[in-house]
């Protein structure tokens, strides 16, 4: 699942709408839109903003085979480097 397909289904869930979203983040609707359909990046503030809207601690979803092979990877760049 993406990011804003996430956003999306906590809001809904929720029993929020953009409107709503919208105001408490200071945008505009169709900004909040655009943030949910993945058509404009999501500054960093208003991600964490989201989060605490929404109550959940985290947005992305887990990647942990992902998070470990990039942390190998880069171990052994940096082996490679000396």
């Amino acid at each position: 699942m993406l990011m804003y397909e996430r956003i999306r289904n906590l809001r809904q869930d929720k029993d929020f709408t953009q409107t709503q979203m919208a105001e408490w983040l200071s945008v505009g609707q169709s900004t909040y839109s655009d943030y949910e359909l993945g058509k404009l990046n999501i500054p960093l503030p208003t991600l964490v903003r989201i989060a605490q809207i929404l109550g959940t601690p985290r947005i992305f979803p887990e990647t942990p085979a992902y998070t470990k092979n990039q942390t190998a990877r880069r171990a052994k760049h940096w082996e490679e480097c000396k």
